[in-house]
C-alpha cells in the first residue's frame, strides 16, 4: 500500500515540469513548497479518521451502550393492595412481579421463590380468597386485591389451624416449601373437594415437596377437614 504521506511519482513528475514553468522561483523553493502541502493534506485527512476533541462549553458526546448493558427501567407506577389486612401503597416497575414485590418491596420474605416457573407453587399465595401462583402474576395486574400470605395465617401467638395440624403431623422437613403449602391448603377449604386422601393429592398437585413428606401434608390437611373449614 502507498504511504499517503509519499508523493506519488506521477504528481512528484508534475510538480517539476511545473517547476521549470514558475516564474520567479528556483527549482528546490517550488519543490520544497509542493512537498509540504502534499504532507499537510495527508495529516488532514488522517485526523479526519478521528473523533475531535469537545471543545470548552460544548456538549459532550454521547456515550454508546456498552454490550450486555442492562436497558432502562420503565416508569414506575403506584399499585394499592390490602395485604395481610393492611393498605399498602407502593411504586414498582410495571415489569415485577407479585412474589417480587412482597419479597423485595414489602420485605415478605415467607413466600418463597422456587422455580420461577409456576410449576412448583412454592410461592402461593391467597388473592381475594383463591391461590394464585404469584411467580407468574404481576403486582400491577392485583390493583385493589386483597392479598394474604404466609405471614398473615397466625392471629398474634395462636396459629392457623392447618398451621397447627403441619406440626402435630411432622408435615414437613426442609421447610422450603411449605409457606406455599399453608397457603395452597387454606385455599383448598374453601373449595370443591373430595373427601378421600386422593382427592386431596389431586388439589395439592401443584405444590411439590423435595423432601416427599407428602403423606403427612395429605393427612395434616385431612385432620383440619374433619374438624371445621378454618376461616381466615
Amino acid at each position: 500500500m502507498t504511504d499517503p504521506k509519499q508523493t506519488p511519482p506521477d504528481e512528484l513528475a508534475t510538480q517539476e515540469a511545473l517547476a521549470d514553468e514558475a516564474p520567479g522561483a528556483t527549482r528546490r523553493e517550488f519543490l520544497v513548497t509542493a512537498t509540504a502541502a502534499t504532507v499537510g493534506s495527508a495529516i488532514l485527512l488522517e485526523a479526519c479518521g478521528h473523533v475531535a476533541p469537545a471543545t470548552e462549553g460544548s456538549a459532550p458526546a454521547a456515550t454508546p451502550p456498552a454490550a450486555g448493558a442492562p436497558a432502562t427501567p420503565a416508569s414506575e407506577v403506584e399499585v394499592a393492595l390490602k395485604i395481610n389486612g393492611q393498605q399498602r401503597t407502593l411504586k414498582v416497575d410495571p415489569r415485577t412481579s407479585l412474589l417480587d414485590a412482597l419479597r423485595e418491596r414489602m420485605q415478605l420474605t415467607g413466600t418463597k421463590k422456587g422455580c420461577d416457573h409456576g410449576q412448583c407453587g412454592a410461592c402461593t399465595v391467597l388473592v381475594d380468597g383463591r391461590r394464585e401462583l404469584s411467580c407468574l402474576s404481576l403486582a400491577v395486574m392485583q390493583q385493589g386485591a386483597e392479598v394474604v400470605t404466609v405471614e398473615g395465617l397466625a392471629k398474634g401467638d395462636t396459629l392457623h389451624p392447618l398451621q397447627q395440624a403441619f406440626l402435630e403431623n411432622d408435615a414437613f422437613q426442609c421447610g422450603y416449601c411449605t409457606p406455599g403449602q399453608l397457603m395452597s391448603a387454606v385455599g383448598l377449604m374453601s373449595e370443591p373437594c373430595g373427601p378421600s386422601d386422593t382427592d386431596v393429592r389431586e388439589c395439592m398437585s401443584g405444590n411439590l415437596c423435595r423432601c416427599s413428606a407428602y403423606p403427612n401434608i395429605v393427612a395434616a390437611i385431612q385432620q383440619v377437614r374433619q374438624i371445621s373449614k378454618p376461616k381466615l
